[in-house]
């Protein structure tokens, strides 16, 4: 071999042999176990939290279950037992289908007491909402005071229900009660209104007391909303012309309806079920004047103790709530949609 074929012959032992097709070496498997224990520490840190999540949820879920699946299943079974005091003793609770709820709408209170209840619900929501919403618009304004103001609309909310139907069933009383000697001062009142004992005045004066105590609730939720609509909108507005009522019209209600789907449903489901101020005001009289199906189911369960039919009573309440709440979300979905 010549010196300069030498130069030019691969050294044999140094380097050694490239692969034939000229490819990169194959990568070690070394780096395989690094990565699936990446990976197996990625899905145990998810499971982790996981779990975290699941058991901080697991309270407030054994919560719902306990005050308010269990109590909504017990009364729905009910409602088709002969559920009474007996059943405490001996355990029995004689399945009898549909008859607890014939017998209560087949009885002669419950259509005065439905008719109550509609007018009851129909009058209380009216009037909170109207007074509600002109409150908030009113406090949407910069004045002074404003903030205390806001604060001292929440004191009727504030006071137990049942305190403040002992207040006003003094102010409503009819001889010694304040509204009535400040009614008698005027000229054209010649005789003291029986508020609460007069067969056609008991209801509305019931209604106005629940109306006073639920203005603020919704001038509170009507407020917060109103606070979400942009200033801009009603300084384009009144560019264009929309100011005062048109403002209203075209800006401030479109934008508040989902608000106001809101507080009109909770509205509705607390009005139906309002027991404690109609107990405090009149007990359901005079002659079952202020009786609802919520104190009728009341007087069943607790006074008569038939405890099916109570629970017929209060199921039929429920479906009230259900209906009134997907009719109303229906309607105003297709009003939004429109």
């Amino acid at each position: 071999m010549s010196s300069r074929e030498g130069a030019h012959a691969p050294a044999s032992g140094a380097t050694g042999r490239l692969p034939r097709d000229g490819g990169a070496q194959p990568p070690s498997r070394g780096g395989e176990a690094p990565a699936r224990r990446r990976a197996s520490g990625a899905g145990s840190a998810r499971t982790r939290a996981r779990v975290a999540e699941l058991a901080f949820l697991a309270p407030a879920v054994v919560y719902l279950v306990l005050f308010f699946g269990y109590p909504v299943v017990k009364n729905v079974l009910m409602g088709f037992q002969e559920y009474t005091t007996k059943t405490f003793f001996t355990g029995e609770a004689p399945w009898v289908g549909l008859d607890n709820y014939t017998a209560v709408i087949g009885s002669s209170l419950f259509s005065r007491a439905l008719l109550n209840t509609v007018l009851f619900t129909g009058g209380s929501i009216l009037g909170q909402f109207v007074i509600g919403l002109a409150i908030a618009v009113f406090f949407r304004r910069s004045f002074p005071l404003n903030n205390v103001l806001r604060a001292l609309l929440l004191l009727p909310w504030l006071v137990p229900l049942i305190a403040s139907a002992a207040v006003w069933r003094w102010i409503l009383d009819t001889d010694y009660g304040a509204l009535n000697r400040l009614l008698t001062a005027l000229p054209f009142v010649e005789a003291n209104p029986a508020w609460l004992t007069s067969t056609s005045l008991a209801l509305i004066a019931v209604i106005g007391v629940n109306i006073w105590l639920g203005i603020p609730f919704n001038a509170t939720i009507l407020y917060g909303g109103l606070q979400e609509i942009p200033e801009e909108l009603y300084e384009a507005g009144a560019l264009d012309g929309a100011t005062g009522w048109r403002a209203f019209r075209h800006i401030t209600w479109p934008l508040l309806r989902p608000v106001v789907t809101v507080v009109l449903v909770l509205g509705v489901v607390y009005t139906l079920k309002v027991l404690d101020i109609i107990l405090g005001l009149t007990n359901g009289g005079p002659a079952n004047a202020t009786q609802t199906i919520a104190t009728y189911s009341y007087f069943t369960s607790f006074k008569e103790f038939d405890f099916g039919q109570g629970a017929a009573l209060g199921n039929v309440l429920v479906l009230l709530s259900l209906l009134f709440a997907v009719i109303y979300l229906r309607l105003n979905r297709k009003a939004v949609d429109e």
